[in-house]
C-alpha cells in the first residue's frame, strides 16, 4: 500500500491540556506554505512476514510523476525477487506516462488502484495519521529542514514499531499472511 503525505510548516493543532484558564498557544510563522512532501509504502514482506515502512522524501516539493517513477523503481530494488502488487490511489502522477512504462519493463510489477475517495482501504494512511496528526501535531516548526528531520525521525520511529505497523494493516481491513517456505 502506498501514499503520499505533506508535512506542513503550519501545524496539525489538536486538543490538549492546559491549566484552567490558561489557553494553549501554539506558536507560528505563516509564511509561505513550505512542506515535505512524502511518497511511502507499507509493504509486506513475502518471505519474512515483517512489514516494512519504505519513505522517500522530497522537501519543498510536490509528489509529480518523476517522483512517483523514481518511488516505484525504489520498491523494486528493496525487493529483487518475485511479484510485487503496488496499490495505491489515483493520483494523476501514479498514473503517469512513466510509471505506465515501468508496468511494460518489469512484468512482476503489477499496480492496482484504490476506489476514489477511500482512505480507509490504505494502510499508509494510518501511518500518516500516527506522526502528522498525533506525534506532530502541536509543533512550532519554522525552518524547513528541522520539519524534514522530524518528520524522517517520526516516520522511523513508526516504521520500526511492528505492532503500529501491524495495526495500520489491520485497520484497512487487510489480513497479514504467513510467511512462504522457501
Amino acid at each position: 500500500m502506498a501514499d503520499e503525505v505533506g508535512f506542513l510548516m503550519s501545524p496539525s493543532v489538536k486538543k490538549t491540556w492546559a491549566p484552567q484558564a490558561c489557553t494553549p498557544v501554539v506558536a507560528y510563522r505563516n509564511r509561505r506554505q513550505k512542506k515535505v512532501s512524502v511518497l511511502g509504502a507499507v509493504a509486506l514482506h513475502p518471505t519474512t512476514g515483517r512489514i516494512d515502512l519504505l519513505c522517500d522524501f522530497h522537501p519543498d516539493s510536490y509528489v509529480r510523476s518523476e517522483q512517483a517513477a523514481a518511488f516505484v523503481h525504489r520498491v523494486l530494488a528493496e525487493y529483487p525477487t518475485g511479484s510485487i502488487d503496488l496499490v495505491w490511489d489515483n493520483l494523476n502522477a501514479h498514473k503517469s506516462k512513466l510509471v505506465k512504462e515501468l508496468l511494460v519493463d518489469h512484468s512482476r510489477l503489477q499496480m492496482h488502484y484504490l476506489p476514489p475517495y477511500a482512505p480507509d482501504l490504505n494502510a499508509a494512511e494510518g501511518v500518516w495519521c500516527l506522526t502528522k496528526h498525533h506525534r506532530m501535531a502541536n509543533h512550532s516548526i519554522d525552518d524547513l529542514d528541522q520539519l524534514h528531520q522530524e518528520a524522517r525521525r517520526h516516520l522511523n520511529d513508526v516504521g520500526n514499531d511492528q505492532q503500529l505497523l501491524q495495526s495500520c494493516f489491520k485497520q484497512a481491513g487487510l489480513a497479514l499472511s504467513q510467511p512462504r517456505a522457501q
